[in-house]
């Protein structure tokens, strides 16, 4: 998503706008039913203490399976600031600076040669293609893209996604046109897109004018209907990311310029139930790695384990470069691995059991005129329940990258 100075992050302060409870009771409340829990504070500098980590051991081989780049000579930047695969894990959407969203089959990404030595454990020949032929379609979109996200419900068909001129759109892809245009943020740049995962579907968008807002898409194209809006901070710092809890629950969390991460409870959200203190610069990534644990990424360099039942700090992970861009953050929840990119080229991955890195693998350079210093921007794994796994990564230079991983035994 390119890079940001955030050395000059407002300090954390807290409040918010708005909530339609009436919309509340009318779609929530017969559909969530978990204990809500008291607003907690976690005050990093002393309060609570890291739970020790053992010596981190890699479990898992890792080899680069494939290599798709845009031709030597293009001379236009492709920087990739998001990947995603669809629900039904065998179709990936990119997106980012060169205002197009390109769609993969995954057969075309990890040819089933390939799959088969490294399922039996033997070394593979690294595929090389180019964006051209390796992807399905494209479609071009009216400015650059920061992120993309899978509607549930859609059967794999409509794509969101948020811009870098404020403005949430979905897509149809079969029809290959836009569905869905949502301009509430005055024109700041929208830096996250997520939807909820309990029916009916709601969205959110995480933006610069400092606010997340959700909608009901079924509300219409023309934008749908505002039912929540949040300033987490009264400096209205920017909201980097949003993601809904994938569990059953009511929890959505919030990374923001002002160094904090915020989870609200979607149907009362006065106030956040948790402020997660304790990074030195922006939050750019919230996810949710299990039901009681969350992991936030920051412009710091670090990555920390949070527990959600009590806002304790489970464990710092450090290891990656990460000073100025957005690089990615990613979890594996089947198997309990978090992957980040870094500013030095090269993808981290962690094991939440552990607080340094189990691997870490460069980028293949792809020599093309205009673009030096490359970094690893965005990153995906694919949510499947197998010994070996798949993780997707996007270069500042456009390279998409495959690497595949195998259970050790």
């Amino acid at each position: 998503m390119g890079a940001i100075d955030w050395s000059k992050s407002p300090k954390p302060s807290n409040t918010t706008i708005s909530f339609s409870f009436e919309w509340a009771m009318k779609n929530l409340s017969s559909g969530i039913h978990p204990t809500l829990p008291t607003k907690q504070t976690l005050k990093h500098q002393g309060d609570r203490l890291e739970i020790p980590s053992a010596a981190a051991r890699c479990e898992w081989d890792f080899s680069l399976s494939t290599v798709v780049s845009s031709s030597a000579n293009a001379a236009v930047s492709d920087a990739l600031g998001s990947i995603e695969f669809d629900p039904s894990n065998t179709v990936v959407a990119t997106g980012g600076i060169a205002r197009k969203i390109r769609i993969y089959s995954l057969n075309s990404l990890l040819p089933e040669d390939n799959i088969q030595l490294l399922t039996r454990g033997e070394q593979n020949d690294t595929a090389f293609l180019d964006h051209v032929n390796a992807c399905s379609f494209y479609i071009c979109t009216p400015a650059k893209l920061s992120s993309l996200r899978w509607r549930p419900g859609s059967g794999g068909r409509l794509l969101g996604s948020g811009d870098y001129d404020g403005v949430v759109m979905e897509y149809d892809l079969e029809r290959k046109l836009p569905v869905f245009e949502r301009d509430e943020h005055g024109g700041r740049r929208v830096w996250s897109v997520d939807y909820s995962h309990w029916d009916p579907f709601v969205g959110a968008s995480g933006s610069d004018d400092g606010t997340m807002q959700m909608w009901d898409p079924r509300c219409g194209s023309e934008g749908g209907e505002c039912v929540a809006k949040v300033q987490p901070a009264a400096a209205r710092s920017s909201v980097c990311c949003v993601e809904f809890s994938p569990f059953g629950d009511s929890l959505i969390a919030l990374g923001c310029a002002d160094r904090m991460a915020y989870a609200y409870d979607v149907r009362k959200m006065v106030e956040p139930l948790h402020v997660l203190e304790g990074h030195t610069k922006t939050v750019t990534y919230v996810r949710f790695v299990d039901a009681q644990t969350m992991v936030s990424a920051g412009a710091d360099g670090c990555l920390k384990l949070w527990n959600m039942s009590d806002c304790g700090l489970i464990r710092t992970c450090k290891g990656h470069v990460n000073s100025r861009s957005f690089v990615g953050l990613s979890v594996w929840r089947h198997g309990g691995l978090l992957g980040c990119g870094s500013e030095n080229n090269q993808v981290f991955v962690y094991d939440k059991r552990w607080d340094e890195p189990i691997c870490a693998r460069g980028l293949e350079p792809m020599a093309r005129p205009g673009f030096g210093h490359a970094f690893v921007s965005s990153v995906c794994w694919r949510q499947v329940q197998e010994d070996h796994c798949t993780l997707l990564a996007g270069g500042s230079d456009g390279v998409l990258q495959v690497f595949v991983g195998t259970k050790i035994s």
